[in-house]
């Protein structure tokens, strides 16, 4: 209901100013079930040039948004519509507004409550509006994945899990699982989990494993992990073989190996003694092996990645390929056995060959180290479909890394990226255009991070070139990217548009290809809400959402009348409206004084009548004499001719009874033939008739 109160001179309409009289009218509804309407209709009346300010707001179940859809939207200029929402601390959030709504148009709340807000116009008119509403499950946020680990979501749903784990050498800081809680805006129990790697630790009964350089951070034990140390022990009667996935020391870093535990263990590397780097690795005498790491301070760009095998004597160790995979002729890895790699999608075979085989019964060992898969920065890419790895992946990419990757498919064919990650610094960029080196156009440049996206080339060539920064970033560099490519069908048209109701389309070619447009008409008696034109545009998308035809309820404005004022019934001029139109002092109306606005079927609403008009009071008498001198002149013409005539009866009446008195008049001419114009040649007709009647004309002259 409306309750009556005085307002400020000027109120807040939530974010849009709206400005009201010192007396006004407002009204609050709240709703609470999980379905609805708003609808301004179902407000009672108010007098004309009465100001409204509404508050509509609807709360639902915590657990539960609220879904919003426009039904119908009509307002005119001055009055204000708003959506709002809350967030999970209270704070406002603006959903929508009068200007960008459309009939269809759906707003979800991001918590269980909504609100709709109205401020009428200045002139006090109302508008109207139709909103229909349901309740729709919220659910968390999709969790972050961490790097160097991954994350499994079955349900986002209050009451789901999220279960993270870590890479093989990464330890999980935080809950390994987090549950979606119920509130105004599900949340999870806790904070996501990060992966780190541990400086320092010790391994019992190791069997397969990697040991990695501590993981940079910043606080008050940074400076303790510039001295690590891990003790591996295998199991008992086997040996550890330790391959070396990655050294890269700082000049002041160093890395020491020992085959035992004790002080007195023998060295297997010492990078500090310099010397070749064993990239195929090292094997312990015994089941123990000790590993120290001193550095100044860790960092992304230096450290290393060990990873561990035990195996027993007698047998060469499990062969390991990171970002690929072997087949082996014996699973047990006896003498003899042959190993084949081959490389995950976007990787190649560097640094080894790619078959090895296990050799000497005496002391078996591989006859030569695997090789290594590395992310390509760059080439050429020609097959049907492929993956695009950033380099290093996946391991941070180096600075000043120039990559460009070419990707042709056939001359019918065109190429669809699938961008899965994108995680790069904000100093690093990734450029995706579209054509060959004659004819190249920007898909997209990228910077920073970004969500999955999909893009798709207009022709059969697509280039995706990453440059990062040369200076390098000591903290914050990006975790990489991650890209599927594959070749799709010839697709140069864009998706026909569906017709209207009430109206039709035109298009402008036979297909519809890039620069195409569609233009769209209504029947009569309905208005085009929307763009009238639309192109295809080079991406193969339209350049705007298709319009549609809404039934014209208003007639046009049709104007003031000059020197008179009007009142309008609504003015909105919605069909039924009447005007009423009056002068000003001292003007006359001619015609209507009132017109209506009424509807056609088929048709537009139109006005009754013509507009009247407002003329000047004296030029309507159309000469200089007022009524009273008209009538006084039409009184002494009608006297002079009764006088006349009188005397006429007089004069002839006296003739016929005096006999020697013999007129023309009276007796029959002698000359019938005579025709009655000659009588007008008589002298004395002249005399006694002719001359009375002009001296009364001259009178009145």
């Amino acid at each position: 209901g409306y309750t009556e109160e005085g307002l400020e001179a000027e109120g807040q309409c939530n974010i849009n100013s709206c400005v009201f009289p010192p007396a006004a009218s407002s009204c609050m509804v709240i709703f609470t079930d999980p379905e609805g309407y708003i609808d301004s209709s179902d407000d009672p009346p108010l007098p004309d040039g009465t100001f409204l300010r509404c508050t509509y707001t609807v709360t639902v179940y915590t657990g539960y948004g609220v879904e919003l859809q426009v039904k119908s939207v009509n307002l005119s200029d001055g009055e204000q519509l708003s959506i709002t929402g809350v967030d999970e601390h209270g704070s406002l959030l603006v959903l929508a507004n009068h200007t960008l709504l459309v009939e269809g148009q759906v707003i979800r709340s991001p918590t269980n409550t909504l609100s709709v807000y109205y401020c009428s116009g200045l002139e006090g008119s109302m508008g109207i509006f139709q909103l229909h509403y349901q309740i729709f499950r919220l659910s968390c946020s999709l969790p972050k994945r961490p790097h160097f680990g991954d994350v499994s979501v079955l349900d986002l749903l209050p009451g789901g899990n999220a279960r993270f784990h870590c890479h093989m050498g990464y330890h999980l800081r935080g809950e390994p699982v987090l549950t979606c809680l119920n509130a105004s805006l599900p949340v999870w129990s806790d904070k996501e989990p990060v992966c780190r790697a541990l400086c320092g630790g010790t391994v019992k009964n190791a069997t397969v494993g990697r040991v990695l350089s501590p993981s940079p951070h910043h606080g008050p034990n940074a400076t303790l992990d510039r001295s690590c140390s891990w003790s591996l022990e295998a199991p008992k009667d086997q040996r550890l073989h330790l391959h070396l996935e990655r050294l890269a020391l700082g000049p002041t870093d160093r890395l020491v190996l020992w085959s035992g535990l004790d002080a007195g263990s023998v060295v297997l590397f010492d990078s500090g003694r310099g010397g070749q780097i064993p990239f195929e690795g090292v094997i312990s005498e015994g089941p123990a092996v000790r590993i120290q790491f001193i550095t100044d301070q860790p960092n992304h760009n230096t450290g290393f990645n060990i990873r561990y095998e035990a195996f027993e004597r007698g047998h060469c160790y499990e062969p390991y390929l990171q970002n690929g995979n072997f087949t082996t002729s014996d699973p047990l890895y006896g003498v003899g056995t042959v190993v084949q790699f081959t490389c995950d999608p976007g990787h190649s075979l560097e640094q080894g060959p790619p078959v090895i085989e296990c050799i000497s019964a005496r002391d078996p060992y591989w006859n030569d180290t695997e090789p290594l898969c590395k992310a390509q920065c760059g080439g050429d890419l020609s097959g049907p479909g492929g993956l695009i790895l950033s380099p290093n992946w996946p391991e941070w990419y180096g600075e000043g890394e120039d990559c460009s990757w070419r990707i042709h498919v056939g001359e019918d064919k065109r190429v669809l990226l699938d961008v899965q990650l994108l995680n790069i610094s904000d100093s690093d960029m990734l450029t995706i255009t579209d054509g060959d080196e004659v004819t190249t156009r920007i898909l997209g440049r990228y910077v920073g991070g970004s969500s999955p996206f999909k893009l798709s080339s207009t022709t059969p060539d697509l280039t995706v070139t990453f440059h990062s920064d040369p200076a390098g970033l000591v903290f914050g560099k990006g975790e990489g990217f991650i890209i599927n490519y594959i070749e799709v069908s010839r697709n140069d048209s864009c998706p026909d548009l569906p017709e209207i109701q009430n109206g039709w389309k035109t298009t402008s070619h036979v297909a519809l290809v890039r620069g195409a447009c569609i233009t769209y008409q209504c029947d009569p008696g309905y208005d085009l809400v929307g763009r009238e034109t639309l192109t295809c545009q080079l991406d193969l998308s339209w350049s705007s959402q298709p319009p549609f035809c809404e039934k014209i309820m208003y007639c046009s404005d049709p104007g003031h009348v000059e020197h008179a004022t009007r009142t309008l019934s609504d003015p909105k001029l919605l069909v039924g409206t009447t005007i009423q139109y009056s002068c000003n002092t001292g003007f006359i109306l001619q015609g209507g004084a009132t017109i209506t606005c009424y509807g056609r079927e088929p048709g537009t609403p139109v006005w009754t009548s013509h507009l009247p008009h407002c003329v000047f009071a004296e030029a309507t008498a159309g000469s200089p004499l007022d009524g009273g001198n008209i009538a006084l002149a039409i009184f002494i013409l009608i006297l002079l001719l009764s006088v006349l005539l009188g005397g006429v009866y007089v004069y002839v009446t006296r003739c016929r009874y005096n006999s020697n008195l013999r007129l023309p008049l009276i007796y029959p001419h002698p000359y019938r033939q005579i025709t009655v114009e000659t009588e007008f040649d008589n002298p004395l007709y002249e005399t006694g008739g002719v001359s009375s009647i002009q001296l009364s004309s001259n009178e009145l002259n």
